[in-house]
């Protein structure tokens, strides 16, 4: 595994060594060990897995609060996305930055998002599948939504008219939420 630089520091961009041959390829999609060797020692609990049946789909951007907020490592398994990261730790030097990244089966990179930051993907394909693991267990009370077109944040999709679940859809801008990590904080 090698670490490829983001705009954030604390965004990692994780490419897996491939081994191909005439059969197809192999890779370690996930190595406790090897992410360590690269400074990522998180203990992830759970594996969660997203379907999106059409380009254009837009699912963010995410985040969990207080105790519950999660540390991300995502990888595109089926077709092509764009990953966001939205920095939401006020005193951050890079507070209100995001990062975007191509992630798709064919590159097979990943991209570890650490607790603090918004996430959010839209598909650049159809028939696409996420798999992301997260540090803590999902808590429905800890979960938000921040508008995917928050000017504040400005983040660039390159789509108009996203397809959007009601719950995105109607999601606050960051100043309208309770969203609200402070840089250095241990979460």
């Amino acid at each position: 595994m090698e670490l490829r630089p983001t705009a954030i520091a604390d965004v990692k961009l994780i490419q897996p060594a491939v081994y191909g041959d005439q059969r197809g390829w192999f890779y370690e999609s996930y190595n406790q060990r090897a992410l360590a060797a690269l400074g990522i020692d998180t203990v992830f609990v759970q594996d969660n897995r997203s379907y999106s049946a059409k380009k254009g789909t837009l699912r963010g951007l995410h985040v969990q609060i207080g105790k519950a907020a999660q540390t991300k490592l995502l990888t595109c398994t089926r077709g092509t996305i764009l990953d966001v990261a939205v920095d939401l730790r006020q005193g951050s030097p890079t507070y209100l930055h995001w990062v975007g990244a191509e992630l798709s089966a064919e590159n097979k990179h990943m991209l570890f998002i650490p607790k603090g930051f918004a996430h959010g993907f839209l598909t650049l394909t159809d028939d696409v599948e996420v798999l992301y693991k997260v540090d803590t267990y999902y808590d429905p009370a800890s979960d938000r939504s921040i508008r995917y077109d928050d000017p504040a944040i400005g983040v660039q999709w390159g789509v108009t008219d996203p397809i959007l679940s009601e719950k995105d859809r109607r999601a606050p801008l960051l100043q309208d939420s309770d969203v609200r990590f402070v840089y250095g904080e241990q979460l």
